[in-house]
């Protein structure tokens, strides 16, 4: 077993602990999210249905649609492929998409997001993160970076996983802020104009 798969191994078993201790991080993390950070104006927001023990993004992503902020939710096209996004309201109706994980139906509109709330198992002071091994935020961050548009990639994690490095290849790509039920703090990838460092 690799070095990310052992530590993905221990993360997940921690992150089930911390699920069940902090039962109001997520409420803990839109607060600090929007005091330190906030939803730029008009930019469409993408979050995700957490399952299992996966940090709680639901009330960042009712902020962001009670704000007025298109809502998008992740679906899985293809293995080696970049996500997309459909649109997302509160009391939507989901269907189960790859691994069951619940996403909206097929005829929900695309969203392409400025704004992206990320999940991930851990995550070190530099702003990588450890995803689940299938490379999907990855390939999407690069490519919406890539297209010129403006991003802000907001990892969202409990702050018991930080992680003194992450195992990392060079297609690993670098979060702009992290946020959790402590506090959100900036990775210094970009300056305050966006530009990338």
């Amino acid at each position: 077993m690799d070095e990310k798969a052992l530590q993905r191994r221990r993360c997940m078993e921690m992150r089930r602990q911390l699920h069940a201790s902090l039962v109001d991080a997520g409420e803990r993390a839109c607060r600090h999210f929007l005091s330190a950070i906030g939803f730029p104006a008009g930019a469409a927001v993408s979050a995700y249905i957490p399952v299992s023990s996966e940090f709680d993004v639901l009330p960042l992503a009712r902020a962001a649609h009670a704000g007025g902020h298109e809502v998008g939710m992740p679906v899985v096209v293809a293995r080696n492929r970049p996500l997309a996004f459909r649109a997302w309201a509160p009391g939507d109706r989901l269907e189960p998409g790859a691994w069951n994980i619940p996403v909206p139906p097929v005829d929900a509109p695309p969203v392409i997001p400025r704004l992206l709330l990320v999940p991930m198992l851990a995550f070190d002071s530099r702003g990588y993160r450890l995803g689940y091994g299938g490379g999907f935020y990855d390939r999407t961050l690069q490519g919406l970076r890539r297209s010129g548009r403006p991003i802000t990639a907001v990892g969202v994690c409990y702050a018991g996983l930080e992680v003194d490095a992450v195992p990392r290849q060079t297609h690993d790509v670098r979060l702009d802020w992290i946020v959790t039920e402590e506090g959100a703090r900036s990775t210094g990838l970009t300056t305050p104009g966006g530009e990338e460092r």
